[in-house]
């Protein structure tokens, strides 16, 4: 691709395609206000030597059987006086002899029907305006006066002149207010450009460009919001480093203390308990590694997003199944509530068993030290006025309130951690993550008389009706 020297500037091109047309539009007028010009001239001189034509016609009498001109060299000079133009005539009788007047003028012929013509003729090497005119008394006799075309063009160029010149001026001024109003208009974007050519790549922060007109607010809007989705892109970059440095840390320090302890042993059993230890270790860090690669792949799905009518009571009875070896395995009673009937959200299939598989399998795990009787999870749907919540509660030993916001917190560990083992603050804000793509709410709580542990998703039942209608 070239560079940005090989395309127009948008400027240039904005004021090429105004001046253009405007510029045609000019030369258009002018050649029509050139032929109204020069038609009304040629009429009005026409018809100056049709005047002429008639009073020398009017003075036409027969005498003694003669056709005579009953006008004196003075009063032919006084009839055919022009301070600018020479004039010329003739009077001819019906037999073509000359009465009166210049020999060698030339007749127009073919009259028209109303008795005379105008046409170009050439008389003496010069181009002349000419006219017959035709009369039947006192006898039949044609009169042609002719004159040079001097005042004719000077005229022309005159009304040429005053018309045009001011259009003209008009013109350049149109030229010059368009042109600085469109260079004030697109001044904005040559901000916008100089604004993100001097912007380091480390700063993300919002470009500032003078609101003038609505495209440039859209542009801006449009580079800011992109500005925000990589900012947001990059700190989810740099969070999951961070995670991924503090969370396998831990595990990862236990392995090798774990591993120098089974060298020092000279007992096989030894040996082979700690590789015991060593493979449950590498099991938990391996499941912290998946769950923080699924944390980052939420924040960078959060823009492309489509949100859709999902089918709950679907989603919690292919995951309750999907968990009913892991449960009896352990000895978990593992039941679901409200799925006798369709439930839909909107929401994101995928999302919601995110959410699911992290609630079951920390419930799994953590909420199954019998401390209530018999060890029991229970995946709820119901309703609770215009919300549709699911819930997952187990009847374990539970914790206070503050340690369960606490496990909300990425990588939360602490007196939550060692309470309830590693990697269930990674699994809540999971959960937390995927339930605000959705727009849902989620609380934690102590279960019903303060026995075991709830969480609770909160989805609209408006957001899913309004999605309902959309896709109808």
């Amino acid at each position: 691709m070239s560079g940005p020297e090989g395309y127009p500037s948008l400027g240039n091109r904005v004021l090429r395609h105004v001046m253009v047309p405007l510029a045609l539009t000019w030369i258009v007028g002018a050649v029509l206000a050139l032929a109204v010009a020069h038609f009304f001239t040629q009429n009005a001189f026409d018809r100056s030597l049709l005047d002429d034509a008639y009073l020398l016609g009017s003075n036409v009498h027969e005498e003694r059987g003669t056709v005579q001109l009953a006008l004196s060299p003075r009063e032919l000079e006084t009839v055919l006086y022009d301070p600018v133009e020479t004039l010329h005539f003739s009077v001819t009788g019906a037999d073509g002899a000359r009465l009166a007047g210049e020999a060698g003028l030339a007749m127009t012929p073919e009259l028209g029907p109303l008795g005379h013509r105008f046409a170009e003729i050439q008389f003496r090497g010069a181009t002349l305006r000419a006219v017959t005119l035709r009369r039947d008394l006192p006898v039949p006799f044609d009169i042609v006066v002719a004159e040079t075309q001097v005042g004719r063009t000077a005229l022309l160029r005159r009304l040429l002149l005053y018309s045009l010149a001011p259009q003209l001026v008009l013109l350049g001024l149109v030229a010059w207010w368009v042109t600085r109003l469109v260079t004030a208009d697109l001044r904005p974007l040559a901000q916008l450009q100089q604004a993100v050519d001097n912007r380091d790549a480390s700063d993300l922060a919002p470009v500032e460009v003078p609101a003038t007109t609505r495209d440039t607010v859209r542009l801006a809007g449009a580079i800011n919001s992109l500005l925000q989705r990589l900012e947001r892109s990059v700190r989810a970059q740099r969070e999951f480093a961070g995670n991924v440095a503090h969370e396998l840390r831990t595990p990862l320090a236990g392995i090798r203390a774990l591993a120098e302890y089974g060298l020092a042993q000279k007992d096989p059993a030894s040996w082979r308990e700690q590789l015991e230890r060593i493979a449950t270790s590498q099991a938990r860090a391996s499941r912290m590694v998946d769950q923080l690669l699924d944390l980052a792949v939420a924040n960078e799905a959060e823009a492309g997003l489509k949100l859709g009518t999902v089918r709950l009571d679907e989603v919690v009875r292919e995951t309750v199944l999907r968990f009913l070896p892991a449960a009896d395995a352990a000895g978990v009673d593992l039941g679901a509530l409200g799925i006798d009937g369709p439930t839909e959200v909107l929401g994101d299939f995928m999302l919601i068993s995110g959410i699911l598989n992290n609630l079951l399998d920390n419930a799994l795990r953590y909420g199954t030290d019998a401390a209530h009787g018999p060890p029991a999870v229970t995946v709820a749907i119901e309703q609770d006025g215009n919300e549709t919540v699911l819930s997952v509660l187990d009847n374990g030993s539970g914790l206070p309130g503050e340690m369960q916001m606490k496990l909300m917190e990425r990588g939360a560990q602490g007196d939550a951690g060692q309470l309830l083992g590693e990697g269930v603050g990674l699994g809540l804000a999971l959960v937390a993550q995927y339930a605000r793509l959705m727009g849902a709410r989620m609380t934690l709580g102590s279960g019903p008389q303060g026995i075991g542990w709830i969480c609770r998703i909160a989805f609209t039942q408006e957001l899913a009706a309004a999605s309902s209608q959309a896709a109808s």
